[in-house]
């Protein structure tokens, strides 16, 4: 399975006789996405299949965990009492380190300021069983697809991108920590049936255009929720024109398009890909089980989009969300109509999105170009390699350097500014200005906190370009830059190789192996620690209705993650359930005055910030409930957001649509996602009514839930409210979590 794990083994025999079974009893043609989850059912003779309905019990290969996610998984896990991960399982520090001076500097300084959390997390891989990879390692989607990745893998990763591994053909699907721990303990894991959206691609990629374009188009086609509760399945002649890593490109950001996942036939850019890292082994295994790695002839798809990458055209979205879709030519002037400012402040390439051998080498093109005639970036530049691997392989290749003259700074090998990530000191908050990026989000203040930066995703190549010539007016297909020496000239495309011609340069080592025998090894949390927190079992449902629910907020417009459990300099307080519950909702705008972090308490009737009012009912006893808007939750996979609703005493969120891993976390703490029978009931309620939710002594799956609107004239409304909840996940909401129905079924 991976040369750090000698004794886990590739079970394409057990894919197979799954695959043959589900075949037999379905009899038709099945998509690849169908053969690799069906391929990993726990009982595939019995299993009920539906898509879109039935809830299938899984069995995955691996879990892999980020260092900010890592935290609360492994102290559920600790909670649970088991001794070892029943599943490979590894820990990846990317996220804790802030871009400031550049790369070494910036590690340093995270090394020193995070030591606590490295420790915890380091001592916790090694007693448990699970890999650990230091800080300066690189992002984990790059070390998976570098190291762990195969085609056929179902991997679930504490992490929204995790679909990156979609690019070498496996099924890798973001997840909160809790369904972490139900996969390291050993339990199957539960998904919704997904249905399968099919895109078509025809043609080939040329000039400008780049892997990421085609997620850029298609974000634009589907919006943000248009593939929630599918699996996004690409094929058809097109596909071989992209690389393996351009491939995990389009797998990664299409976590902004609300899909489950998204993944590639299995072809020959991936063999070269695997045996490039290493993995020969694996690539000639594959190719025997070739037909179970890529789609049958005939298979159906739910919604079919077909795209000519021939006449598909550079794009770049945003601002302020991944789904609104430029092509590049059209964005200036689109961005002047707007009133958007045309000034690039900041151009940024890498991320887990971008940061292959191939992105750095395609800006380094336009890079070298640009240095020929004398320019530098008129913005200013960053540059964030993926992993260790590839920056010390671009260092040897020369075009970390040839980014560095054009004006860049290399950052550390980590998430840095894609996350918030970024001690930012060009602006002041509140000042409007643009930032173009490579990488996959770009959510009001997401960046640096700033809600006026207008962040803009392309390709790195298109990033490039616009940072030298400093504005979004810039169309590098037609338009013309001045040298130096005062000529005109336009940048030629730009053309890298897909893959080092050398072998990788694996950098330093940074990986810690478990050991074999962790009997003697402590795992300390300081009862004192701001940082880390044990947990204590949220309290079981106690057998009655929710009467008199208090409203904590009606949230209007788009309510992510970020706006529920910000990131930035939240990140630190990941391991410490009180503390960063102080960063509740306070990005969510308030319905009632149009503000974010005010809203009214309903007890004192003054306004003061979300988390303090949500502490204030907590403390008097007074349970509460949040009303949404659509697609509540989008965006990351941090089940902070549904932690710190159920610590702070919320009972239920209420919303038009849910964001599906939102939807999972929000049912393994033990709320209750609820959505309105008729979205048109979001407007009967008001911030100051108080709501009961009836019904729940008759719990079932399927069954709708009764909501009485008591308004403050006395006057009264019924509606109705539908769930998502089955069997499995009803015993969750009465035992008060999934951690304490895992620990009831351990008694």
């Amino acid at each position: 399975m991976s040369h750090f794990e000698p004794n886990e083994y590739i079970r394409y025999d057990l894919l197979e006789k799954n695959i043959n079974i589900v075949r037999k009893r379905l009899n038709r043609p099945l998509t690849l996405s169908e053969k690799i989850v069906y391929g990993h059912l726990d009982d595939p003779a019995n299993q009920e299949i539906e898509r879109g309905k039935t809830y299938l019990r899984l069995r995955p290969d691996r879990v892999a965990m980020q260092d900010a996610t890592a935290q609360m998984a492994m102290l559920q896990f600790i909670s649970s009492g088991l001794p070892k991960v029943a599943v490979p399982s590894t820990i990846h520090c990317d996220h804790l380190i802030e871009a400031q001076l550049g790369g070494e500097k910036d590690l340093r300084r995270a090394k020193d300021i995070n030591q606590e959390v490295y420790n915890f997390l380091a001592t916790a891989g090694a007693k448990y069983g699970v890999g650990f990879w230091r800080p300066g390692s690189g992002i984990i989607h790059q070390i998976i697809l570098e190291n762990y990745a195969y085609p056929g893998v179902l991997l679930i990763g504490t992490d929204s991108h995790t679909p990156n591994g979609g690019g070498l053909g496996g099924i890798c699907i973001g997840v909160g920590g809790a369904d972490a721990v139900d996969v390291m303990a050993g339990i199957p894991w539960e998904l919704k049936c997904p249905k399968v959206i099919g895109v078509k691609l025809t043609g080939s990629l040329s000039g400008w255009t780049s892997p990421k374009d085609v997620i850029l188009k298609v974000a634009g086609i589907l919006t943000v929720k248009g593939g929630t509760g599918a699996i996004v399945e690409y094929h058809g002649p097109g596909v071989d024109s992209i690389s393996c890593t351009g491939m995990a490109t389009i797998c990664n950001m299409g976590a902004e398009i609300g899909a489950t996942t998204s993944v590639f036939p299995y072809n020959h850019r991936m063999k070269k890909y695997l045996s490039k890292t290493g993995r020969a082994d694996i690539a000639n295994l594959a190719d025997e089980f070739k037909d179970h790695l890529v789609p049958d002839s005939g298979c159906h798809y739910d919604q079919l989009i077909e795209i000519n990458l021939s006449e598909l055209k550079p794009h770049i979205n945003g601002p302020f969300t991944p789904d609104l879709a430029h092509p590049v030519a059209e964005v200036g002037s689109v961005a002047e109509k707007e009133g958007w400012p045309l000034d690039i402040r900041v151009g940024l390439i890498g991320s887990c999105t971008n940061s292959s051998y191939e992105d750095m080498g395609r800006s380094a093109a336009v890079a070298k170009q640009a240095l020929a005639h004398g320019l530098q970036c008129k913005s200013q530049f960053t540059i964030t390699p993926g992993s260790e691997q590839i920056r010390a392989t671009i260092e040897r290749d020369g075009y970390a350097q040839i980014l560095r003259d054009v004006g860049g700074i290399v950052l550390a090998n980590a998430c840095g500014p894609c996350i918030g990530q970024w001690d930012r000191k060009d602006i002041k908050k509140g000042e409007k200005n643009t930032i173009v990026t490579s990488y996959n989000r770009n959510f009001t203040g997401r960046n640096d906190a700033n809600p006026e930066t207008h962040a803009f995703v392309t390709s790195p190549e298109i990033v490039t370009a616009l940072a030298i010539a400093g504005t979004l007016k810039f169309n590098p297909e037609t338009d013309f830059l001045t040298g130096k020496d005062g000529k005109k000239f336009k940048l030629e495309a730009p053309d890298a190789d897909e893959l080092p011609r050398a072998e990788f340069d694996p950098g330093q080592d940074t990986y810690q192996h478990p050991p074999k025998d962790s009997s003697g090894q402590q795992v300390d949390v300081s009862p004192t620690s701001q940082r880390l927190q044990l947990l204590e079992p949220f309290d079981k449902w106690d057998g009655r209705d929710l009467e008199d629910l208090q409203i904590l907020i009606k949230v209007k417009g788009k309510c992510t993650t970020d706006h529920i459990s910000a990131a930035g300099p939240w990140l630190k307080f990941r391991g410490h359930l009180d503390n960063i519950s102080n960063n509740l909702l306070i990005g969510a705008i308030n319905v009632e005055n149009g503000k974010a972090n005010s809203v009214r308490n309903a007890v004192t009737q003054e306004f003061g910030p979300v988390p303090d009012t949500a502490r204030y009912y907590k403390k008097h006893g007074i349970r509460w409930v949040v009303i949404g808007d659509e697609n509540y939750g989008e965006g990351s996979s941090r089940e902070h957001a549904a932690l710190e609703p159920r610590h702070l005493g919320g009972r239920a969120i209420i919303t038009k649509s849910f964001a599906r891993i939102h939807e999972t976390n929000l049912k393994k703490q033990g709320l209750l996602p609820l959505t309105f029978a008729d979205p048109a009931d979001y407007n009967k309620i008001h911030p100051v009514d108080k709501l009961t939710i009836k019904g729940l002594k008759d719990f079932a799956p399927g069954k709708p839930l009764t909501c009485i609107i008591k308004h403050p004239n006395g006057t009264q409304e019924t509606i109705l409210l539908n769930h998502t909840f089955n069997e499995t996940q009803i015993e969750w909401f009465r035992a008060g979590s999934a951690l304490n129905r895992m620990k009831e079924l351990q008694k």
